[in-house]
């Protein structure tokens, strides 16, 4: 196939087109090969509007190798330019269409670990090391991940959705509410509110490098749903700071870091925690990940709430092949409580599946767990147990991307059957939003 493309003084400043008058711009029709020729000479000499031109050119090519080689190169360009997220988006595009494609896997790594993304940048690798490599290929990729130390300073993240919910502020669906004097009536506004808002998330951070494989990380985060009825707007902030260690092949995160929570446009609660992360690879496909946190915590409408929390989470996650993977996750949790009827022991368990389907990403989550108080509230016949569920289902459609987002769509159920009418709830929400495209 030819490309039809306009030449103008920029090409004989590339010294490409030296026929062509500076002042009269022209059209010539090229082959591929030439045209990438024609870029790469211009690329070389400087002159990237027109290396740029020529391989937004080529992206549109019938033939899939001529596009993903074309996408490839602009992707290398604009790295180098700075334009990171571009960049991101057309090495996505490549392995989008070439799940084997390693070489633009790995080079997606390093721009998602330039831009602060440690999590995204290891999971590139390991889907790399999935599809099977060269001996020769993976001892480079095996060195590649022991050097994946390379962090950006800064950088933000931030998403929105439109969030349909049958149940806004979790609550029960009862009529009545069993006490140790008998039942009592509760109020409609007691009961579950459905109600459609808007979700938001968001974060910011700041490196500070300490040495060769150390740094202190600042971050700043939050996430807010908020409703027409502003009294069940629940919003929520969060300040945290620590040191991140290379150990061996893996990475120790500290932090010190405080969290204010509102409800209903009040102060709800507030804590100040404590909490370290160790992440470590097991072979070149899966990765471990062991978190530990305790915080005291202040509950600012009752004061019989105040106290402790305790927590500990494993997570693994393990690339099947270069489209699909899975990941499983274990949490035991521990309110100690100034009233022991409101401290609980608790678990959960998970295990989300993901994979890549043409430019369209498809997950799937089960979690499950299962919670008891020590003593029951005065009020209550019997302590709180509870059994939690929950199902989701999501999909990000990349074919749709502009600037770098894509739409998302998510779908969950959630149901808590307690032994206790107050905090027995159902529960389906749906966001509908955007979120980075790579």
């Amino acid at each position: 196939m030819s490309h039809r493309f306009l030449l103008t003084a920029l090409l004989v400043g590339a010294g490409v087109a030296a026929e062509v008058s500076a002042a009269t711009p022209a059209t010539l029709n090229l082959t591929a090969p030439q045209l990438f020729a024609l870029a790469d000479k211009a690329a070389a000499a400087g002159e990237d509007r027109v290396a740029r031109a020529a391989y937004e050119a080529l992206t549109a090519d019938p033939s899939a190798d001529t596009r993903n080689e074309a996408r490839f190169r602009l992707a290398m360009l604009e790295g180098k330019r700075g334009n990171l997220t571009r960049a991101a988006v057309l090495l996505r595009q490549v392995v989008d269409e070439r799940p084997d494609a390693a070489r633009a896997r790995l080079e997606l790594a390093g721009l998602l670990d330039r831009m602060g993304d440690k999590d995204g940048a290891w999971r590139e690798v390991r889907a790399a090391q999935a599809g099977g490599l060269p001996p020769s290929v993976a001892r480079i990729v095996d060195r590649y991940s022991e050097a994946l130390r390379a962090q950006r300073p800064f950088g933000a993240s931030f998403e929105i959705a439109l969030a349909p919910d049958s149940n806004i502020n979790r609550a029960t669906r009862s009529d009545t509410l069993g006490t140790v004097i008998g039942d009592f009536d509760i109020s409609d506004e007691g009961k579950a509110k459905s109600g459609i808002g808007v979700a938001l998330t968001g974060q910011a951070y700041r490196r500070f490098a300490l040495g060769r494989d150390s740094a202190l990380l600042a971050r700043l985060g939050g996430s807010a749903n908020l409703y027409g009825r502003h009294r069940f707007n629940d919003i929520a902030a969060d300040l945290a700071a620590g040191p991140e260690l290379g150990l061996g092949r893996g990475r120790v995160q500290f932090e010190l870091g405080v969290t204010q929570r509102w409800f209903g446009q009040k102060p709800f609660m507030r804590s100040a925690r404590v909490a370290a992360t160790l992440s470590h690879p097991l072979g070149r496909r899966t990765l471990v990940r062991l978190r530990g946190s305790g915080a005291l915590v202040d509950n600012q409408v009752n004061d019989l709430q105040d106290g402790k929390s305790f927590s500990g989470q494993v997570g693994i996650e393990r690339a099947l092949t270069p489209t699909m993977g899975v990941a499983a996750t274990a949490a035991l949790d521990r309110q100690s409580l100034k009233d022991p009827g409101y401290s609980t022991t608790g678990w959960r368990g998970g295990l989300t599946a993901w994979r890549d389907m043409g430019r369209a990403t498809l997950s799937a989550g089960v979690e499950l767990g299962r919670l008891h108080a020590d003593e029951r509230l005065l009020l209550f016949p019997q302590k709180r147990e509870d059994r939690y569920s929950k199902l989701s289902v999501g999909a990000t459609f990349r074919q749709l991307q502009f600037r770098g987002f894509a739409p998302v769509a998510r779908v969950s159920i959630e149901r808590n059957k307690s032994s206790v009418e107050f905090y027995d709830y159902r529960r389906t929400r749906t966001e509908i939003g955007v979120v980075r495209a790579f």
